[in-house]
């Protein structure tokens, strides 16, 4: 079991150098060389746990999908408890938004995978596409139950709405990263529009 315990802690560290590259450099910087650099090792050794660089950068991207599945979680916590299905959906989009330095970092790692997938779109569809249908589905069913209990109005499509909020927090993440508005604007915004999406019926 402390073999098995080294060689997973082995794997997190020089996964973790890759996501500390992909959030300072981009992934295009990210080389096995420079990985094992980034993670005091040698390069033989990343080169041991992980074969392809492919299978380096796909399992930095679950730890990462890891990362912010705990955050959104531990929002969701501080949202109440039990949380209202508006305070677990107010949650989940205000902890994506990059407004302190975790979800600024979180963001620009994802960025560089997102760069990436436009040269490789092959990993996407094959291993990146699932988390953001997951969340998008999981969104939509608390935007039923809000729809249920008469908080939202019953034509509106969960799913549809769901995948819009989505792509509207990932715009506004960009527009924080780029400088066009500080991260407290961002969130005034997600907040104006859930205030219309839930105003009684």
């Amino acid at each position: 079991m402390a073999a098995q315990a080294d060689h997973e802690e082995r794997r997190r560290q020089i996964a973790e150098a890759l996501l500390r590259i992909a959030d300072t450099q981009g992934l295009q910087a990210a080389s096995m060389r420079a990985v094992a650099a980034e993670a005091g090792v040698s390069l033989r050794l990343v080169q041991y746990y992980f074969t392809t660089k492919e299978g380096l950068l796909l399992d930095a991207l679950a730890r990462l999908g890891a990362q912010l599945q705990a955050r959104m979680e531990q929002w969701i916590r501080a949202a109440g408890s039990p949380p209202t299905p508006r305070g677990i959906v107010t949650a989940v989009l205000s902890c994506i938004l990059p407004t302190d330095p975790e979800s600024r970092r979180i963001t620009r790692t994802y960025s560089a995978y997102y760069t990436l997938v436009l040269s490789d779109p092959e990993v996407l569809e094959k291993h990146g596409a699932r988390q953001p249908e997951l969340l998008e589905g999981f969104l939509a069913k608390q935007l039923r139950a809000a729809q249920e209990a008469g908080q939202i109005d019953s034509d509106k499509d969960p799913e549809m709405t769901a995948a819009g909020l989505l792509a509207m927090v990932n715009g506004l993440g960009s527009s924080v990263l780029g400088g066009q508005r500080t991260g407290d604007a961002a969130l005034a915004i997600l907040t104006h529009h859930l205030d219309e999406l839930y105003r009684s019926p």
